[in-house]
């Protein structure tokens, strides 16, 4: 049998299709069906039942993974707005009873820290939601006493972030209610706007009108820090690092955005980057020492509203993107109607150089903005997978 070569032009799309066999690209494109099909599971399996209860609290609890960012992400975008406290935790608190709401979400039936946290949740008359798979100890924990989300859209496990969010928008919105649906994203538009994105990132858009594979070029060969203005944007980042060594066997980092802007003032020195004249086919390691390495790229997460911020404290570093929701433009997909597409739009970044924004989707929320820099990320990951992971 032979192997398929790693695609080397992220502009060819046939290669890109034909060398896409494991369905990478469509898993990561499918966002926003899984937020629809997140939402008409809950409507279908939950419907009315939680909109007479006032909860103490809501808690995830979340198996690691997707469900564990998701967890953090609707921590960190919506709890400061809500009057009931919204808790994570990898098990169900011993504090929980008949006064709470616990959302269990996880991928593996066979977790135990599920299947437990689920029989205690169960036990202590909460009322519990299961985002998870719906058999082995999962459904014997149950005991019929919970309600079951199953997932109505197949896709890999580390591209399910957006069905766990979705769920916990869900649940945030039915219970009380709906007193808090006002202040929680509409799912409706989130769902279109990851289609949009989905669209922006399609194979047969090149390099410089598709901000996926834009990224993924950037990336490409280099060591990468990801980070980002604010708790939710850093949840993204580390979202983003752990897609590219799930999916694509790139190792990045991520860090705060302080962190980061410290890290490259102090370590990336002058003496750090190759000399302009420097040519490695000549270099001896013996005679020259060790090879000198470029200084890392940092990818900067931004919603629109965080832009401004992040150019300035970035504007004496170098090799720094920034990577911002901003929709301007639009495309046609063979076979689809046009839709607005992100173009890459020059701006001043760090060092007083023209750089690249990955644009987004204009008039985004900072909550709808991140929802769709995750998405791209992801679909990065998967031109990375077929780029060979360099």
């Amino acid at each position: 049998m032979t192997t398929l070569s790693p695609v080397s032009d992220l502009d060819d799309a046939d290669a890109l299709v034909v060398a896409d066999t494991e369905g990478a690209l469509r898993s990561a494109a499918l966002a926003g069906a899984q937020v629809r099909a997140t939402a008409a599971s809950f409507d279908d399996t939950v419907g009315d039942r939680l909109r007479d209860l006032r909860p103490r609290s809501v808690v995830f609890v979340a198996g690691g993974g997707r469900a564990s960012r998701a967890a953090s992400f609707l921590v960190a975008a919506v709890a400061p707005r809500l009057a009931v406290p919204i808790v994570e935790s990898s098990v169900t608190p011993p504090w929980v009873g008949p006064l709470d709401v616990v959302v269990v979400c996880g991928d593996d039936a066979g977790d135990p820290r599920l299947s437990e946290s689920t029989a205690a949740a169960v036990r202590r008359g909460a009322e519990t939601i299961l985002v998870t798979p719906d058999e082995g100890p999962l459904r014997s924990a149950a005991a019929g006493r919970a309600h079951f989300l199953p997932p109505r859209i197949a896709v890999r496990d580390h591209n399910m972030l957006m069905r766990y969010v979705a769920a916990g928008v869900c649940v945030l919105g039915a219970v009380a209610d709906g007193v808090y649906a006002p202040v929680l994203p509409d799912l409706s538009r989130l769902a279109d706007l990851l289609d949009d994105e989905a669209a922006r990132d399609h194979p047969s858009h090149e390099v410089f009108h598709n901000p996926a594979k834009s990224v993924a070029a950037r990336m490409s060969g280099r060591r990468i820090v990801l980070t980002a203005v604010g708790a939710l944007g850093m949840t993204v980042a580390r979202h983003g690092s752990e897609m590219m060594l799930r999916a694509a066997g790139v190792v990045t980092a991520s860090n705060d955005f302080t962190e980061v802007v410290a890290a490259m003032v102090q370590v990336v020195g002058p003496g750090s980057a190759a000399p302009s004249d420097y040519d490695p086919f000549f270099h001896d390691e013996q005679v020259d020492g060790a090879r000198p390495r470029s200084a890392p790229r940092v990818l900067v997460l931004a919603a629109p509203t965080q832009a401004f911020e992040a150019q300035r404290r970035t504007a004496a570093l170098t090799d720094v993107d920034l990577v911002v929701a901003d929709s301007t433009q639009s495309v046609t997909i063979p076979g689809r109607e046009a839709a607005p597409v992100d173009g890459p739009g020059a701006v001043e970044t760090a060092g007083g150089r023209p750089g690249d924004v990955e644009a987004a989707g204009g008039g985004l929320g900072d909550v709808e903005a991140m929802a769709v820099l995750a998405t791209r990320l992801e679909i990065s990951a998967a031109y990375l997978h077929l780029l060979g992971g360099q």
